[in-house]
Order: structure tokens, then sequence, then C-alpha cells
């Protein structure tokens, strides 16, 4: 059974960094579009980022884009995101997720891990 496992998530005062991990299992995610969403209390799941199979197309959110950095390994079924610069409004469940095309709504997407926390304190 296919699975997604994030990892990584913890508590950062502002401005600082972590790196989150997504392991996946039970198949190969190689040809399929990863992504990372988030949701913050209170509020609907949105979009982070993505990335192609290649890496030759990725997107971030406006409110991400030049502190976070996605990145994946296909040899070891790994989708990682480099966040620095972290502000309050970062915090959330942040969720790994597959999808066969790429798209930026988490509707499109079939395979999701099961989230972890990030906080960032002010």
């Amino acid at each position: 059974q296919a699975q997604l496992v994030e990892s990584g998530g913890g508590l950062v005062q502002t401005g600082g960094s972590l790196r989150l991990s997504c392991a996946a299992s039970g198949r190969r995610f190689s040809r399929e579009t990863m992504a990372w969403f988030r949701q913050p209390p209170g509020k609907e799941r949105e979009f982070v980022a993505h990335m192609t199979w290649s890496g030759s197309s990725i997107k971030y959110a406006d409110s991400v884009k030049g502190r976070f950095t996605i990145s994946r390994d296909n040899d070891k079924n790994m989708v990682y995101l480099q966040m620095n610069s972290l502000k309050p409004e970062d915090t959330a469940v942040y969720y790994c997720a597959a999808a066969a095309t790429m798209q930026s709504v988490p509707g499109g997407y079939l395979f999701w891990g099961q989230g972890t926390q990030v906080t960032v304190s002010s």
C-alpha cells in the first residue's frame, strides 16, 4: 500500500529554519508531481510548493517564495521542504502529497501523508 510519511516538524523561533522530509513507500513516486500543502489552525488547506518528477518545473506560493525550497530524490523516494526565515504565520500542519499532474489544488492529489506540525513562535 502506497504511503507518504512526513517528519521534521517542530517548534522554532521566528527567523529560524526547519527541514521537512517526506518518505514514500509501497510504490515509487518518481513520475508524480510531489507537493507540500499546509493547514493553519482554523483555516483550509493551502498550497505551499510543488515539483514535477524531473524537477523541470517548480512552483511556490507567493507567501513562501524566496524562503522555502522544495527538492526531491527520486532514487530514495524522498521529498524535502527546506524552510528558512520562518514567521509565525507559517505555523500549520504540513502535508506531503503526490499527483499524476502538476496542480496547486488539494483535490487533485491522490496520495497524502498524515502531516507534521510546524509551530513558529514570535
